[in-house]
């Protein structure tokens, strides 16, 4: 009878049991190879499978938080009546940002799908080629080379790569906001793996890769707030100025053609500032996506316009010069005397 320590290794488990009771080396090899080796790999298979379907719902639901988003498209406003036509185009454009940021969110979804699949089956391919005694060690040190030359020579790739998964997952921007990622401010026209393609209001067109970017500010993603800062002059009634403008916000809010624009009524906060030519009042309105700045221009436009009918005066900046004769002759007698000293 053969040892069991000569002819069986610790991790041939069938080959050791067979031994043990038949003490026959070909019958617990051949146990070996026609039990222990097929199951090992059914076992490697069934733990690959499991390991996908785990990863593959926990990318689903990464999805589906990308596709929810972050925020709300929008902070609607309770409306007054029937919807109008242009809360209609503004539901319409909503419902267009949700579509594209499902589509996109579904994209990501099966990029990562296929790369965990990809990782998987090398990985559990590998070990089942152990398993049936080939050698993996050049193979896994063939990868870590290619590993480890594809890490330096890619690696700005690899983090545009990843920021631009996180990017998109965490709802940061989409398609139509208008961003500032530091020196780029523009309106988003595309977004990839790679780089965010951004127009200025000149109609520069910015390509941005994501790995640089280290910062964004999303002036456009729920809600936008117009801030209006009207100086006042120093002897002008502030508290009858503060009436005024809270009259024309107000009146702003009433106005239809302005109502799905406005989500909350215009807020005046009081005196912001004490500059060297004025008092300075501030009145906010909080709109919606992007309305800030037309939303604005209107309100400037009838703050000018009340301010002028009740006698407010808007001051803007002055310059007093005094000419005087006298200073003139005085400086000429000391520039004549300051010369007949210098002679003398």
């Amino acid at each position: 009878m053969f040892s069991q320590a000569v002819t069986c290794t610790d991790d041939e488990w069938w080959c050791s049991q067979v031994l043990d009771r038949t003490g026959n080396e070909t019958l617990a090899r051949a146990a070996d190879v026609l039990i222990g080796v097929p199951l090992a790999l059914l076992g490697l298979l069934l733990v690959g499978l499991v390991v996908r379907w785990l990863l593959h719902r926990l990318v689903d639901r990464l999805v589906n938080r990308a596709e929810d988003g972050v925020l709300p498209t929008r902070v609607p406003r309770f409306s007054r009546g029937r919807s109008s036509k242009a809360e209609q185009e503004v539901a319409a454009r909503d419902s267009i940002t949700q579509a594209r940021r499902v589509q996109r969110a579904q994209t990501m979804g099966s990029l990562l799908k296929s790369i965990v699949t990809g990782l998987l089956i090398a990985i559990v391919g590998t070990m089942m080629l152990s398993e049936v005694g080939v050698n993996i060690a050049p193979i896994i040190a063939s990868a870590g080379i290619v590993g480890l030359a594809l890490g330096f020579g890619a690696q700005s790739l690899v983090k545009d790569f990843l920021s631009g998964i996180f990017m998109i997952f965490e709802d940061q921007f989409g398609v139509g906001d208008v961003v500032n990622v530091g020196e780029a401010i523009g309106t988003v026209e595309a977004v990839s793996l790679r780089v965010t393609r951004l127009r200025s209001l000149d109609g520069t067109v910015w390509y941005v890769p994501n790995g640089e970017i280290l910062r964004v500010g999303n002036l456009s993603q729920n809600w936008s707030r117009a801030v209006i800062d009207v100086g006042i002059a120093y002897d002008s009634d502030v508290v009858h100025a503060k009436k005024v403008l809270a009259e024309v916000g107000e009146s702003m809010w009433d106005d239809d053609e302005f109502r799905e624009l406005l989500i909350e009524q215009p807020e005046v906060t009081g005196v912001e500032g004490l500059g060297a030519d004025s008092v300075d009042l501030r009145i906010m309105v909080k709109t919606a996506p992007l309305q800030n700045w037309a939303v604005a221009r209107e309100l400037r436009q009838r703050i000018k316009a009340r301010f002028d009918a009740e006698g407010i005066e808007i001051p803007f900046a002055q310059r007093v010069v005094w000419h005087r004769e006298e200073t003139a002759a005085a400086a000429e007698v000391a520039a004549k005397e300051a010369r007949e000293t210098d002679d003398a």
